[in-house]
């Protein structure tokens, strides 16, 4: 029987700076494409930008993109970076 793998997602830090800009360093695995990655997301005015989850300029399915920044939302608005 073959194992089946998900996604994963790790806060590796974070920091909020002055300004309200929050930057968080993430690591994980796309259980599509079978392989680590790594970056980072910065949060500004509540919006998370970066690469990593950039539609376009992602290196991860779509499908991990899309769970990347839905966990990344959630844990941002439960205040999990303050």
């Amino acid at each position: 029987m073959s194992e089946k793998h998900q996604h994963v997602l790790y806060i590796v830090d974070f920091v909020t700076t002055g300004f309200n800009t929050t930057f968080v360093k993430i690591k994980g695995y796309d259980a599509i494409l079978e392989r680590e990655f790594e970056g980072e997301v910065k949060f500004l005015d509540d919006r998370p930008f970066g690469d990593i989850i950039h539609p376009e300029r992602s290196l991860l399915s779509p499908e991990c993109r899309q769970y990347v920044q839905e966990r990344l939302l959630n844990k941002y608005h439960a205040g999990e970076f303050n």
